[in-house]
């Protein structure tokens, strides 16, 4: 063995025995916060004095248990993580079997003699663990293994049983941090999943994480704009379109995602003699650029991508900045042909980008479809290893 190799042994030592550690120890975590959720719960509905605490429980326990980092917040997520998970039972306690501490998994028994018994043993394990399953929900064995006790806190508060099953098999698939999966589920991944046809790229967006963003990150097909309150049989113009936006811009930046900071309405670009008018204009904080969306209320046709490459070769002669990147151009109509895009837009601006709109959510069944299919796909891999 030369120097070089024992500095290699030394590394991959390190590297897989410390990741194994901190795996171990991550574990005991979700099985701690588990079983503490379930002893409080299990007093809640069996305990001699509960009565006495009532609605001061958690902050009772939180001032007997402060010394140990057991405060009332902490005590509140460790209860909804039970409540939320209740079919973890059957892996907890294999777990704290297996580790050779079955006495923690013992409560004082309602008899006055002093005995105890295994309540997980007798109730979770034989009962919860075995609750019936839907096809599309995330095994208890991955939610255990796989996610970590600040995920499952983090997920425990999303209410949709669907969503929170939808960002449980992305975290586990993308391998996301909890600050990743907060930004996922702030620029809303779960409704752009249900309705993008084309998942696939999407999830693989989703991946990049906090990598450098290019132009065709940000702009999303198709954008959801559900918030409006419209509905599709509904007859309304460019500009009721344009003015429902802006009264619920807030919403309106959500769908869009971060990095967009709103600049200006129906902007009046003069060239030669004559004005134009861009729907709605934005600053990109992150791209450092303009976009200029251009709203339409029918399916796509050749001129528009012509009208807004000229709202975009303005704002990159007269508009940008030393420090600016060019322009982006978003064209918002109902539907395109891509064939049609493809040869309008050819030969004009990269940053050109045509997307559809929707009016309404897809159904939830669209979002079961997609996790049942994630999930076979995910066993056949493990299997097939």
């Amino acid at each position: 063995m030369d120097f070089e190799s024992l500095v290699g042994h030394i590394h991959q030592v390190q590297d897989v025995l410390q990741s194994q550690a901190a795996h171990a120890v991550n574990l005991s975590l979700t099985a701690r916060n588990w079983l503490v959720g379930y002893y409080i719960v299990e007093f809640e509905q069996h305990g001699e004095d509960r009565a006495k605490y009532g609605e001061n429980l958690l902050k009772n326990l939180a001032k007997r248990l402060n010394r140990r980092g057991l405060g009332e917040r902490r005590l509140y997520e460790y209860r909804l993580t039970y409540r939320i998970y209740p079919q973890l039972g059957g892996v907890v306690v294999e777990y704290v079997a297996r580790n050779g501490q079955p006495e923690i998994l013992r409560l004082p028994s309602a008899k006055s003699d002093g005995s105890t018994f295994e309540v997980e043993k007798l109730r979770m394990a034989t009962a919860v663990s075995v609750m019936p399953r839907e096809a599309w929900q995330t095994t208890a064995e991955s939610l255990f293994s796989k996610l970590s006790a600040s995920h499952l806190v983090y997920l425990s508060n999303i209410e949709n049983d669907l969503k929170r099953a939808f960002y449980e098999q992305e975290s586990i698939r993308g391998c996301w941090t909890v600050k990743e999966l907060d930004r996922q589920v702030s620029s809303q991944y779960y409704e752009r999943m249900g309705m993008s046809k084309d998942k696939i790229s999407l999830q693989k967006l989703s991946t990049k994480g906090s990598q450098q963003l290019s132009p065709r990150d940000v702009i999303r097909n198709p954008v959801t704009l559900e918030f409006l309150g419209l509905q599709s049989q509904d007859v309304f113009t460019e500009t009721q379109l344009e003015t429902a936006i802006l009264n619920r811009m807030q919403h309106f930046l959500l769908e869009m995602g971060r990095g967009f900071c709103f600049e200006a309405r129906q902007k009046r670009i003069l060239i030669d003699q004559d004005y134009f008018k861009a729907d709605l204009i934005f600053y990109h904080r992150i791209l450092k650029c303009h976009i200029i969306i251009d709203l339409k209320i029918d399916r796509f046709r050749h001129e528009y991508a012509s009208q807004l490459n000229l709202y975009l070769n303005y704002y990159k002669h007269e508009m940008m900045q030393e420090d600016d990147n060019p322009p982006i151009g978003l064209l918002l109509c109902t539907d395109y042909g891509e064939t049609t895009v493809q040869y309008a837009t050819e030969g004009l601006s990269q940053n050109l980008f045509v997307s559809k709109y929707r009016l309404q959510l897809p159904s939830e069944e669209e979002i079961r479809k997609y996790l049942i299919e994630s999930i076979s796909e995910e066993e056949f891999s493990a299997n097939s290893r």
